[in-house]
């Protein structure tokens, strides 16, 4: 199986039960790759410049919490 239509058709002979469970294992897979994206690139610096950004709008305008604005809708 190396295409993707041969792993599009082989999903679809799942069961409701393995395809459920291919999709927790996929968004798992999904969650760890990003998480080590954002790690690497933290580590990295590339992201100093948006935590420097995030820093200084914090300092220069008043920020809400969260439970603040949703209870305002």
């Amino acid at each position: 199986m190396n295409s993707l239509p041969e792993i599009e058709a082989a999903i679809m002979q799942l069961s409701e039960g393995e395809m459920r469970d291919l999709s927790n294992w996929l968004q798992e897979y999904l969650n760890d790759a990003w998480d080590r994206q954002i790690e690497a690139d933290a580590k990295s610096g590339r992201l100093d410049q948006l935590i420097q950004r995030a820093k200084s709008d914090i300092d220069a305008n008043p920020v809400k919490l969260l439970d603040e604005v949703f209870n305002n809708l």
